[in-house]
């Protein structure tokens, strides 16, 4: 019997754990160190997350380049492939990775700690069923996860990328092309101080580590 997820690649997008970088928003609160930290350890829950669904092959797509011991560490480990993203806005980069595919993408960002295996296999059920692309939209009015059959440049050009325009503007880009489309859950990610409240509500004895200086503040 056939997987569902065959032929089907995930791509995962992140940057380095470099501190002073990684999550800018939430160093005033929890310092460029901790913060670093607490990239790298959603990075590596995103990356457990796309292995268990058992789809097909895990890329990690990395920002600037793949030469961070950080995402060596994640090949070796996790055994996952290595990309350095393509050049330009996010839109560009993301395009690079589908256009790099041969065959269905589900590609996620790595700020995402409710994002589960079976919301990947949900998202590779939507297309195998004939949509042409599939979506976790994010409260914040972007998304946490796309899905495409095939690459469609229209959807990631002159997108307003960081707004809460992002569903919004893309969903008039998929009435535009004529595609199909699903909207599945929608889940939150980690960019602002409020969110660490989240994260330790979400699951205290994994986030408390990272987030011990809030906790007591």
């Amino acid at each position: 019997m056939k997987d569902q997820g065959e032929g089907l690649g995930i791509a995962i997008f992140a940057r380095a754990p470099v501190a002073g970088t990684a999550k800018t928003r939430l160093i005033p609160l929890l310092g460029a160190e901790r913060v670093a930290a607490l990239h790298a350890a959603l990075v590596r829950k995103t990356l457990a997350s796309a292995i268990s669904a058992t789809l097909g092959e895990v890329t990690l797509w990395c920002a600037p380049d793949t030469a961070h011991p950080f995402f060596e560490k994640c090949r070796t480990e996790l055994k996952v492939k290595l990309a350095t993203q393509a050049p330009g806005d996010l839109g560009e980069r993301m395009l690079g990775a589908f256009k790099a595919q041969r065959g269905p993408l589900l590609l996620a960002g790595s700020d995402c700690p409710s994002l589960l295996p079976s919301h990947f296999r949900r998202c590779a059920e939507a297309l195998r069923s004939g949509a042409d692309a599939v979506f976790l939209p994010a409260e914040d009015g972007g998304y946490v996860l796309i899905g495409l059959k095939r690459p469609v440049a229209s959807l990631f050009a002159g997108i307003e990328w960081s707004t809460e325009r992002v569903m919004e503007e893309t969903r008039v880009r998929l009435r535009a092309a004529a595609l199909s489309w699903s909207e599945l859950d929608t889940l939150w990610d980690v960019d602002r101080p409020e969110d660490a409240v989240r994260l330790l509500e979400h699951d205290p004895q994994e986030w408390t580590p990272f987030l011990r200086q809030y906790r007591s503040g």
